[in-house]
C-alpha cells in the first residue's frame, strides 16, 4: 500500500510538472537500479522503508541546478548517492557531538532531501521494529531533528501532489518553465484616500530624498531575480526606465495608493515624458508619501511604507534601482510579479539564469559588478 501510494503520488506529480512547469521536470532523474538501492543499504547498515525503495525507483533523486524539482520544504530530492553522502556527513556530525543525541541525528535517519546550501534537509526514520519506521522528519543544522510531517514517504508525496494541483492558493507559481513557491499572500488592510494632505510644517517622518537617477545598482540585486535580473542588465536603457514606469505605476494601485490624486498626477507625469520637479519634503507628492509613512508606522505596515519608498525612488532614482525594487516589493502583493516584470520589460527572451562568470564579464556602467569582474579576472587568469 505504501509503495502504491509512493506510484501514483509521483504520477501526479510528474504529470504536473510536465504540463506547468517543464524545466524542473526535467531535472527529475531517471529510476536507481535495485542493486544500486541495495548497496546503499548495506553501505548503510540499515534497512530503507518500502516507500523510500519505491521513490528511488520511480525518480533516482534530482540534477542539483536551479531548476530542480524542491519538495514544499525547500528541499532538493537525493538520489543514491546523495542519500550516502548527506547521510554520512550528518552521521560524522554525530560522532562529534560525543554519542547520539535523540534530538539531533541517529544512526538511522537516512536524508533524502537537501537544502544544499545548508546542512538541514528531509530524512526518513529507518529504525526497523518502531512505529516509527518510515516516519519523515526534518533537520536543521542549528536545533537537530524533528517529526511531524508525515508518517510514510507516500503521505508526504501525496501531500505534495495536493499542493502542486491546488496551484496559486497554495502560492504554487511557474516561471519560464520552472516551479516556484512563494508563501501565499496575507490579507491586506484597506486604506482610505480621503484623508486631506498634510500641512507642510506637520511632524511626519522624513522621506528619502537623496535618490539620483545616476545611481548605481549593486549587481546582487540583480542577482536575485535570476534570469529576469540578467535581462535587466543586459537591456538598452531606455527599455529598462519603460519597465521601472510600469512597475511603479503596478506597485502604486496594487498598494492603493495609486488612489491619492498626487501620486496619480506625478506617474501621469511621469509616463508622459515630463521631468520630475526637483524633490523636495513640502512637494505634495513628497508630502503624501510621508503621510502613507507615518501610516504605515502606526500600522506597523512595512510593506505599506516600502510601496510609499519606491515611488519616490521611482520617480527620482535610478530606473535600474527602481525597477528591481519595485518588483520585490510587489512580490509581498502578487505571485505574478515575474510575469508582470517580464512583460513589462516587452516579454523579451529570457537568458540562462546568470551564474558568477555573467556577471564578472557584464559591462553596464549602471550596475556596480566590480567584485565580480575582480572574481572572474583571476579565475581566467
Amino acid at each position: 500500500m505504501t509503495a502504491d501510494l509512493v506510484q501514483a503520488s509521483w504520477t501526479r506529480i510528474d504529470a504536473w510538472l510536465r504540463e506547468h512547469a517543464p524545466r524542473t521536470f526535467a531535472t527529475l532523474q531517471p529510476p536507481a537500479g535495485d542493486d544500486e538501492i541495495a548497496a546503499a543499504q548495506e553501505e548503510l547498515g540499515i534497512t530503507f522503508p518500502p516507500a523510500l525503495v519505491a521513490s528511488l525507483l520511480r525518480h533516482n533523486g534530482a540534477l542539483e541546478t536551479p531548476e530542480a524539482f524542491r519538495f514544499s520544504s525547500g528541499d532538493r530530492l537525493l538520489g543514491v548517492r546523495g542519500i550516502l553522502g548527506d547521510t554520512g556527513f550528518l552521521r560524522g556530525i554525530d560522532q562529534g557531538l560525543d554519542g547520539e543525541t535523540e534530538g539531533y541525528w541517529l544512526y538511522d535517519y537516512v536524508k533524502f532531501g537537501s537544502y544544499d546550501v545548508t546542512s538541514d534537509g528531509l530524512l526518513v526514520d529507518c529504525r526497523t521494529g518502531r512505529d516509527s519506521f518510515g516516519a519523515v522528519g526534518r533537520f536543521f543544522d542549528e536545533t537537530g531533528t524533528s517529526f511531524g510531517e508525515a508518517d510514510s514517504l507516500g503521505e508526504y508525496l501525496a501531500k505534495e501532489a495536493d499542493q502542486l494541483e491546488r496551484g496559486q492558493v497554495a502560492g504554487i507559481v511557474t516561471f519560464n518553465g520552472r516551479l516556484l513557491r512563494e508563501a501565499p499572500l496575507p490579507v491586506r488592510p484597506k486604506y482610505s484616500a480621503d484623508e486631506p494632505l498634510p500641512a507642510p510644517d506637520e511632524q511626519l517622518p522624513e522621506l528619502d530624498l537623496s535618490y539620483t537617477p545616476t545611481d548605481l545598482l549593486h549587481v546582487s540585486h540583480l542577482d536575485g531575480h535570476e534570469e529576469l535580473g540578467a535581462l535587466i542588465a543586459t537591456l538598452p536603457y531606455e527599455q529598462v526606465v519603460e519597465a521601472a514606469r510600469k512597475q511603479v505605476r503596478r506597485l502604486a494601485v496594487e498598494t492603493g495608493l495609486n488612489d491619492y490624486p498626487e501620486v496619480e498626477a506625478a506617474l501621469n507625469a511621469w509616463e508622459r515624458g515630463e521631468a520630475p520637479p526637483r524633490p523636495d519634503q513640502t512637494d505634495p507628492l513628497a508630502l503624501r508619501l510621508r503621510a502613507v509613512l507615518a501610516q504605515a508606522d502606526t500600522g506597523r505596515d512595512r510593506t505599506r511604507r516600502w510601496a510609499a519608498e519606491q515611488i519616490a525612488l521611482g520617480i527620482w532614482g535610478s530606473p535600474y534601482k527602481s525597477v528591481c525594487e519595485s518588483a520585490t516589493v510587489r512580490s509581498h502583493f502578487t505571485l505574478d510579479w515575474r510575469a508582470d516584470l517580464h512583460a513589462d520589460l516587452g516579454h523579451q527572451p529570457l537568458p540562462p539564469i546568470p551564474d558568477d562568470q555573467f556577471w564578472g564579464a557584464l559591462s553596464n556602467p549602471a550596475v556596480d559588478s566590480s567584485w565580480y569582474a575582480a572574481q572572474y579576472t583571476q579565475d581566467r587568469s
